[in-house]
């Protein structure tokens, strides 16, 4: 009887050291996935960085063009709807260029939240770990206690044999 319920405690540390396992690589698999997440928002930041550096120079010159339009002065037509084009083409570059920095800092803000789970699940991931860990020593253990009392059950029986 007392062999039994042994026997079913062993059942039982195993299933749940199975269970912590398989948990340990759920999460695992979860943070391999928000690590590559994080990846992709970095990748995605750094372009959009460079996408901003060349409209900011593509603004820089439109405006050098325009102070030397301006210069110039008013000489005609031509020039004054020139000046007209060029104006327009650099306030739509700079709200291109508001657009994608509000685009850089919502990205920045995603990665944030992204690496702050990553965080959290790789905290979970070590203490399934851990948890795993106690109930694989708790589990050998009584492994040893199982057999140490089958050869002492084993021993009593010959000795009673024996009588």
């Amino acid at each position: 009887m007392a062999l039994d319920s042994i026997k079913q405690k062993m059942t039982a540390l195993t299933i749940k050291a199975d269970e912590a396992e398989a948990k340990s690589e759920e999460l695992t698999t979860k943070v391999k996935s928000l690590e590559q997440e994080n990846l992709a928002k970095e990748q995605e930041i750094t372009s959009l960085s460079h996408r901003n550096q060349l409209l900011e120079t593509e603004v820089e010159k439109l405006e050098k063009q325009v102070k030397e339009l301006k210069d110039l002065g008013a000489s005609g037509d031509h020039h004054a709807t020139q000046n007209e084009a060029l104006q327009r083409r650099l306030q739509l570059l700079e709200d291109e260029a508001e657009e994608t920095d509000k685009t850089v800092r919502e990205t920045s803000e995603k990665l944030r939240q992204t690496d702050v789970k990553a965080g959290h699940y790789e905290r979970k991931v070590q203490a399934l770990e851990q948890s795993r860990d106690e109930w694989e020593t708790k589990y050998e253990d009584m492994a040893k206690k199982f057999q140490d009392a089958n050869k002492a059950l084993e021993d009593f029986r010959r000795e009673i044999e024996g009588l």
